[in-house]
């Protein structure tokens, strides 16, 4: 396997990031493939925030609501999927697969032992974090979900993230500072040069192609079986709190989708509406992270 890794140079811009970065390398079938997570805070509080993110971003993304998070005492794992962030960068695209990243997740959780999780997920932090819970429901206690989806196959995808689909398509160097730019205008050029930092050049990037061909379209693509069997665990077996954030001037996962995967989610609540906010939701994440705190049951 040729696989690259960011030189550490490359984050030393990056702003308002500074919580400590944690690696292995020895997870099961993943021996020798560098996983980068910030674990942080102090756990005052039970349980712990599970900060999944999406493409083409990496944990850079959830700083607004780490820092929340820990402030209220509660700890904090934000990994960097492989192909993103601090963590390696398999060359070859056809590596990056749907099995081959929530397998990769599930390794993670077990060897990290978490308890008393909150998933809190957006883009592919979703389309692979919500197929987690029904493989240990016993570790997950309650849901913040933003601008995602279920890829089950057997619903058609959104003229929206058809678009963007064959946008990254024809994009094969993806200039991922521009496109946070554009989606989240308040960014400084600090912050949006953060999000191109993990790439130095185009060969970085095989994730970014990569990730919205492995959307599943049809009943028998990679992943939508096990999609659709998370669909029917969260319709009638999930008991947890949920959440959902959505970033109403989102193009591409936006509120139609949203409310579809709202229906399949037992005893979601209506959800918070961000008019202002777009697919990178995180971004306007205070407020999120503010009422996921609210909702959590108060010490006596």
């Amino acid at each position: 396997m040729d696989i690259l890794r960011t030189p550490d140079e490359r984050f030393s811009q990056v702003p308002d990031f500074d919580w400590p970065v944690h690696y292995l390398d020895d997870l099961p079938g993943y021996q020798g493939l560098r996983t980068a997570y910030i674990d942080t805070g102090a756990g005052n509080e039970p349980g712990t925030f599970l900060c999944l993110h999406g493409e083409p971003t990496w944990s850079f993304l959830y700083r607004r609501m780490i820092r929340v998070f820990t402030q209220a005492g509660y700890r904090v794992i934000a990994p960097d999927l492989i192909g993103f962030g601090r963590s390696d960068k398999p060359v070859d695209d056809a590596l990056y697969t749907f099995a081959f990243h929530r397998n990769h997740l599930l390794a993670l959780l077990d060897r990290l032992d978490l308890q008393a999780v909150t998933l809190v997920c957006q883009d592919w932090g979703g389309l692979l974090g919500l197929t987690l819970p029904m493989d240990m429901p016993e570790r997950f206690e309650a849901l913040v979900v933003m601008n995602t989806m279920l890829a089950t196959g057997d619903v058609p995808l959104s003229p929206g993230f058809v678009a963007w689909r064959n946008y990254v398509a024809s994009q094969p160097d993806l200039d991922c500072a521009r496109l946070l730019k554009r989606a989240t205008p308040f960014l400084t050029d600090l912050e949006a040069a953060a999000y191109e930092a993990p790439f130095p050049d185009a060969r970085y990037k095989a994730g970014v192609r990569r990730f919205p061909q492995l959307v599943a379209d049809h009943p028998n693509s990679p992943g939508a079986d096990i999609a659709r069997a998370a669909r029917d665990w969260w319709r009638h077996t999930w008991h947890g709190r949920s959440l959902m954030a959505i970033g109403q001037a989102d193009p591409v996962l936006g509120e139609p989708v949203m409310t579809e995967l709202r229906s399949w989610i037992r005893g979601c609540p209506p959800p918070m509406l961000l008019p202002q906010a777009g697919h990178f939701t995180q971004e306007w994440g205070e407020s999120i992270a503010q009422a996921a705190l609210d909702q959590r049951p108060r010490r006596i």
